[in-house]
């Protein structure tokens, strides 16, 4: 049974979390991300949003959860509105839990908030191009320390 646009859609955003949670840095690059990203995580106290290479994205993250033990995205209540055949937005709830034991001050932090998402249809499949995290609050030690 072949999928639907929103199936699709809903599934690469999928992937852009559990590839994330395991590491698969690779993978994102490869299925998930366009080559260049309009990124803003300034909820987050990122910086101001910018285009960014999708390989400078990767070694953020690869770098940023260097030393985590485990990592667990929950995304769900999407909704996809396509702006023309070949763009959506994609609007999403998560909620990321890092866990890290050798932490003194507590071993689990989380970050509860929202996502707009934009895709793109590319000659490989939909891709990601645009990425805005949306903070409500954090909880638990949050440096991981």
């Amino acid at each position: 049974m072949e999928k639907t646009a929103r199936e699709e859609i809903i599934e690469l955003v999928n992937k852009l979390f559990i590839f994330t949670d395991y590491q698969r840095w690779e993978d994102l690059l490869k299925d998930v991300l366009t080559e260049e990203v309009h990124f803003d995580m300034s909820s987050l106290g990122g910086g101001e949003p910018t285009f960014m290479k999708a390989t400078a994205i990767r070694d953020a993250w690869k770098e940023g959860f260097a030393g985590i033990d485990h990592i667990h995205h929950q995304s769900g209540n999407y909704l996809v509105t396509f702006v023309n055949p070949d763009q959506a937005d994609v609007f999403c709830y998560a909620v990321a839990s890092h866990y890290k034991q050798s932490a003194l001050q507590g071993s689990t932090r989380s970050f509860v908030g929202s996502y707009n998402i934009g895709v793109t249809m590319t000659t490989s499949g939909w891709r990601i191009n645009r990425f805005k995290y949306n903070l409500k609050y954090m909880d638990g030690n949050i440096e991981l320390k």
